[in-house]
């Protein structure tokens, strides 16, 4: 067979193989690209395409390591950088997920799923506004994917773009009425943004059997606007229901946290360790970089955040995961989560030095262009002990407020339903008996970690906001700066529940907010009483 026979063979292989692996025909797809390579071992494409199977089928770290063979051969793709950067966020290495995406956007792609793609990679990798300009473009290119509006208005919303927001999650909703996800983030950018004919959209969706996800979020956007609207008691019927088959799922959700407060407990004594400078390992890196903003979601860390921010030597680096990852990769555990009780009782045998140096490091190279970042992880408050450990000099800040407040903004909270962390919020009491636990454990580091270890509570922000700014501006050993009680100018983008509210002056309305359901919370206001905790 001449040479142009086996090109043409091989073309209509390739064009063959694509469309199996659109239409999830994988082992033919399969088939067709080893076809390929047994006619050209260096066919790049073939090998991309194995990739994206082997993506598709959840192993990530063999369709890297075979994305990776395609870039050695072609490095001029940017949609291979861009699956490339797909699979380090999967793998969990935000860093080098963040450059694959980079040196996907620096080819000039003009695809719309490579550039959504990239936006996807920017966002999880925590560079939202980077993310903005690809997921634009995606729009432009192919204006008829509801997931490429839905991805744009979560990252103009993230930038403070509420209006853009709500447009692009409404071109979403008017592609796919059934797109759940869209109409639960269109009622956190607007008050009572829906009209009736869409209210009674959602009723119908609701009628309907939905899934269980989609039964959450129907279920936050009605409780949402009927909130907005004043009546309470309704929204708080909605909230239930929504909840109702996600928490029924889940076995026994308070003995897992009860494992894993009792195991952070037991780290508490690594924090004195920084001291013991007579160990090479337990004297920890020196950096004094990184502010730690903890504590249990909407008790008010991205205010401080935003508040420390607004400072010029400070930048949010947002809400990582990296402290978590490069003590999870230390110790080798071999459980399939990142947090767990294993893998803090194993913390002890980690080197503190090589865990905070590998953690800063894992931070660039979005960090290190100011004097000190703020990573406001919330769940790095079970690594307390660990951080002053391995960062003996950066300053944990940690937020406390209200039990009620707490434990029912975290109850209306809608979060990630893939990350079992939070889990507690599916109820009400379940979210009580979390805030107990929290409270001891915050207990035991206010006795255990000195003087880089600080509390502020929300409403002492709220209600004296120069008085607390000031303090942890000192805090953080930084001079004081007037731009900190303006952080509703802060233009950098916020990835939180608080996207909306934190673009606003300070307000006074969430306080005490659980008077206005103070009849459907009574339950949890026996449990928390009985519990010494109001």
């Amino acid at each position: 067979m001449s040479p142009s026979a086996i090109a043409a063979d091989i073309d209509a292989w390739q064009r063959e193989a694509e469309l199996a692996l659109n239409r999830r025909e994988f082992e033919r797809a399969h088939e067709l690209c080893l076809r390929i390579l047994a006619a050209e071992p260096a066919h790049a494409h073939a090998l991309f395409l194995l990739a994206m199977i082997a993506a598709e089928h959840g192993n990530f770290g063999k369709a890297l390591e075979v994305v990776d063979r395609a870039l050695a051969i072609d490095a001029t793709r940017a949609d291979y950088f861009a699956q490339r950067g797909r699979c380090l966020v999967a793998l969990r290495r935000p860093r080098e997920a963040f450059e694959s995406a980079q040196r996907a956007l620096a080819l000039g792609p003009r695809d719309a799923l490579t550039l959504d793609t990239i936006g996807v990679v920017l966002t999880r990798a925590g560079a939202h506004a980077e993310a903005l300009a690809p997921f634009r473009r995606a729009v432009e290119r192919d204006p008829g994917k509801p997931a490429y509006h839905y991805n744009l208005g979560a990252a103009e919303q993230f930038v403070g773009d509420f209006r853009r927001a709500a447009d692009a999650y409404r071109r979403a909703l008017a592609l796919d009425p059934k797109h759940y996800r869209a109409w639960s983030a269109l009622a956190q950018v607007a008050k009572a943004p829906f009209s009736a004919a869409e209210v009674a959209e959602i009723e119908r969706q609701l009628a309907a059997e939905p899934t269980e996800d989609a039964e959450l979020h129907l279920s936050h956007a009605l409780a949402k606007q009927l909130e907005d609207l004043g009546r309470y008691a309704e929204a708080f019927r909605y909230l239930e229901r929504g909840k109702r088959r996600k928490r029924a799922a889940r076995a026994q959700p308070s003995a897992a946290h009860e494992a894993l407060f009792a195991a952070a407990t037991r780290t508490a004594p690594l924090a004195a360790e920084h001291s013991r400078t007579e160990l090479h390992e337990c004297r920890g890196f020196d950096s004094a970089e990184p502010i730690f903003i903890v504590g249990m979601p909407r008790t008010g860390t991205t205010l401080v955040e935003r508040i420390l921010s607004n400072h010029p030597a400070v930048f949010a680096a947002g809400e990582l995961t990296n402290f978590s990852l490069v003590l999870k990769r230390a110790t080798g555990t071999p459980s399939n989560r990142v947090l767990d009780a294993e893998t803090l009782d194993a913390a002890v045998r980690v080197d503190a030095r090589a865990l905070g140096a590998a953690y800063v490091d894992s931070t660039r190279p979005r960090t290190g262009h100011t004097p000190r970042f703020i990573d406001k992880m919330p769940l790095n408050f079970f690594y307390s002990a660990l951080i002053h450990r391995a960062l003996p000099n950066a300053r944990i800040i940690c937020l406390r407020r209200n039990a009620l407040d707490a434990c029912l903004s975290n109850y209306r909270q809608l979060f990630a339903t893939t990350f079992s962390y939070y889990d507690y919020s599916f109820d009400l009491l379940d979210t009580g008996r979390y805030y107990v636990l929290f409270d001891a454990l915050a207990r035991v580091w206010r006795e255990s970690i000195p003087s880089n270890y600080c509390e502020v509570r929300y409403e002492g922000v709220v209600e004296h906001t120069e008085r607390e700014a000031r303090r942890l501006i000192d805090f953080c050993g930084l001079d004081w700066d007037p731009r900190c009680l303006a952080f509703e100018e802060n233009a950098a983008p916020v990835a939180t529940a608080s996207s909306v509210q934190v673009r606003q002056p300070i307000y006074r309305t969430a306080i005490e907010r659980w008077r206005k359901y103070e009849h459907e919370i009574e339950p949890l206001r026996r449990f928390l009483s009985d519990a010494g905790l109001l």
